[in-house]
């Protein structure tokens, strides 16, 4: 019986090393960045921009309906069958297979799929938070793609996203919804204080500093997970507070294997520390609380009116 409950375990959290899947995940990342750009170009600006943002579905990441004039359309990126799929509110569809090929095929496709559903959307065509901003349109460097892996990428968001909801229903104040970034490809959910933030000083690379002064308007507990690559080179959930109130890196936090980061200054859980726990579930969420913890304590929050009780139905 024992061994059957960690054979399901490992089938939900599934070993995802980045060695392993490296350069499918840096194509996926500029795969994800032409959809939601599409996306982006067609929905009206939303504070923190909650606008562009992909969500976790029973099949992989969706853009969920996107306008354009008085019809609709949806993007998926489907990781079980492997197909970008492109449906529009009359019932017509489009399919791009997932498979090797490069960032410029794919965009290429992708506009060819959108002009066959008379869909003329137009897109600025470097990709955000990346050192190298290769066009879109001119990039034949990432063109890798494991099916296997990028099924197990999925997987993890499955997991993940389920258990950031659950930390999120424990908060009354001004939350985020839980969303895929591509800019960054991870997967987040935000608290607010409520509060004005000082201004962010910016600096990620290939991005406006407006957006990100925008983002960080007011003061922020934000945790999620990344795949993980530069200075954390492994998959990790992560935990950061903006702005960093005094104190924060020595809080104590749990679980075991947690720690503060000074190179990014967050706190990071290792992805395999989830995985292998005997329950992932409250292993993160332990790491999920006892950081907002730190950060709300240590900032002066107005607790009592931000959470309820966590058994509360």
């Amino acid at each position: 019986m024992e061994g059957t409950v960690m054979s399901q375990q490992s089938d939900a959290w599934p070993a995802l090393p980045l060695e392993a899947w490296s350069d499918t995940l840096a194509t996926l990342h500029m795969w994800t960045q032409v959809v939601g750009k599409v996306r982006l170009v067609q929905s009206p600006w939303v504070n923190h921009s909650w606008h562009v943002t992909m969500y976790v579905t029973a099949r992989g990441l969706s853009t969920s309906p996107i306008p354009y004039g008085t019809r609709t359309f949806e993007m998926e990126f489907d990781f079980i069958a492997h197909q970008l799929v492109i449906k529009t509110g009359e019932g017509r569809t489009q399919q791009i297979p997932l498979e090797p090929q490069s960032v410029a095929t794919f965009y290429a496709r992708v506009m060819e799929a959108l002009g066959a559903l008379d869909l003329r959307v137009k897109i600025y065509r470097k990709p955000n938070e990346v050192p190298e901003a290769i066009p879109f349109d001119q990039d034949e460097v990432h063109r890798s793609y494991d099916r296997e892996y990028a099924s197990r990428f999925w997987r993890v968001l499955v997991q993940a996203d389920r258990v950031l909801k659950v930390f999120r229903s424990r908060f009354t104040g001004k939350s985020s919804p839980v969303h895929f970034f591509w800019g960054g490809a991870d997967i987040a959910v935000t608290r607010f204080s409520g509060r004005p933030a000082p201004e962010h000083p910016g600096g990620f690379p290939n991005l406006p500093d407006r957006i990100t002064r925008e983002a960080y308007s007011h003061e922020v507990s934000s945790c999620g997970f990344w795949a993980g690559g530069g200075l954390i080179p492994y998959p990790a959930f992560y935990s950061y507070a903006y702005p960093e109130p005094a104190g924060f890196s020595k809080a104590p936090v749990g679980p075991r294997g947690a720690f503060y980061s000074p190179d990014v200054h967050e706190f990071i859980l290792p992805y395999d520390k989830v995985r292998l726990a005997a329950s992932p579930d409250d292993t993160l969420l332990e790491f999920l609380q006892t950081t907002y913890d730190a950060a709300a304590a240590l900032a002066a929050w107005d607790r009592a009116s931000l959470e309820r009780a966590v058994d509360r139905v």
